[in-house]
C-alpha cells in the first residue's frame, strides 16, 4: 500500500504517519461486524488510521464511537481522519495503552460493541521500524490482556468482534472463555478456493449460544473477486 491517501466511497484515510497501512483485515472486520442490535456506543481498540471506527460510523447510527491508539503518530493521524470525515462529531480518539484505558473506564458506562484488529506475530517477521513492529507483534497487546480488558468494558448484552490468524483461533476462544466471553459467529477467510484458511473473524458475547460458522473466499483469481467478498465490501471500495 502506498503512502498516499486511500479514498473510500464516503471517507478518505490519510496513512502516511501510520506504521500499519490499510489492509484487507481491517476492511473485512469493519464490513463483517453485524449491527443488528443497533449499538449506541462502540469502542475500536488499536484503531491505527481510524479505518474501522470510520467504517462503523458510516454503517451505524451509534452516537458514541471511541477509538484507542497507543502510537502517537497513528493517534494524531486517526484524529485528523476523524475530523475530516462526515462523522467527526461522533468519533473520539484516546491516546493511551489498553491497560491504562481499562483501568480508567471499567466503572463507566459499558460499550455495546467492541472491535479490535489486534497486533499479531507473523513468523520470521523482523521489522526495523519500531512502530510497525509494535503494531504487528502480539507482545504490544497480548490476546489475554485484550480479552480480559474487553470483558471489563463490554455491556452485558454487548458484542466483541475481532480478526486473528486462523492458527490462533482455538487458543483465542479458550482465552476469551476464561473471561466469560463465548463465540457466537465464526467466519474463516481464505484468499482463494485452493489456499489454506488464513484468518478467523470472531464475534463474542457473554452468553453461550449455538455458534454460526461459515467461510469467506476473497478471490476467484488474482484481482477477480468473489461475489461474497464484493457484497461484503461494496459500500466502501470505489472499485472492485
Amino acid at each position: 500500500m502506498s503512502e498516499k491517501a486511500f479514498q473510500f466511497k464516503e471517507f478518505k484515510i490519510e496513512q502516511d504517519r501510520c506504521a500499519m497501512k490499510i489492509g484487507t483485515d481491517g476492511v473485512l472486520l469493519g464490513a463483517w461486524t453485524t449491527l443488528d442490535r443497533k449499538p449506541e456506543s462502540i469502542l475500536d481498540i488499536g484503531t491505527g488510521t481510524g479505518l474501522i471506527a470510520l467504517m462503523l460510523a458510516q454503517r451505524s447510527t451509534a452516537t458514541l464511537i471511541d477509538a484507542l491508539e497507543i502510537d502517537e503518530n497513528a493517534y494524531e493521524q486517526a484524529v485528523d481522519n476523524f475530523e475530516d470525515s462526515p462523522w467527526g462529531d461522533r468519533l473520539f480518539c484516546y491516546h493511551a495503552a489498553f491497560d491504562e484505558f481499562v483501568e480508567e473506564m471499567q466503572d463507566e458506562e459499558k460499550y455495546e460493541l467492541i472491535i479490535s484488529n489486534p497486533p499479531f506475530y507473523v513468523e520470521d517477521y523482523i521489522s526495523e521500524n519500531e512502530s510497525r513492529k509494535k503494531a504487528r507483534f502480539t507482545e504490544a497487546l497480548p490476546f489475554s490482556q485484550l480479552t480480559e480488558g474487553v470483558s471489563k468494558l463490554l455491556h452485558p448484552e454487548g458484542e466483541f468482534n475481532t480478526i486473528i490468524p486462523f492458527k490462533e483461533e482455538t487458543n483465542f476462544i479458550g482465552l476469551a472463555a476464561e473471561f466469560g466471553l463465548f463465540p457466537r459467529r465464526i467466519t474463516r477467510v481464505k484468499g482463494n478456493e485452493a489456499s489454506p484458511i488464513k484468518r478467523s473473524l470472531l464475534s463474542f458475547g457473554f452468553k453461550e449460544n449455538k455458534i454460526t460458522k461459515d467461510e469467506l473466499i476473497i478471490e476467484i483469481s488474482r484481482h477477480h473477486y468473489t461475489n461474497d467478498y464484493k457484497n461484503l465490501v461494496k459500500d466502501f471500495y470505489l472499485k472492485l
